[in-house]
């Protein structure tokens, strides 16, 4: 995965605090709750991102 991905998925995770703190502004829990979620799959995607970083520094490609 390239730079745009990366970008992509800090995108997400910015997308998805600022959901949550509508959410909460707004006291609108659905909304709050997606918010979360979209942090959630950011960080999975942002550590398998780091796993692929690290497999090719120690393989050298």
């Amino acid at each position: 995965m390239g730079i745009g991905d990366k970008i992509g998925n800090k995108a997400e995770e910015l997308k998805g605090k600022a959901k949550e703190h509508i959410g909460a502004a707004t006291d609108d829990r659905g909304l709050e709750a997606e918010g979360k979620v979209d942090q959630a799959n950011a960080g999975i995607k942002q550590a398998g991102e780091h796993v692929k970083d690290a497999a090719k520094d120690v393989s050298g490609h």
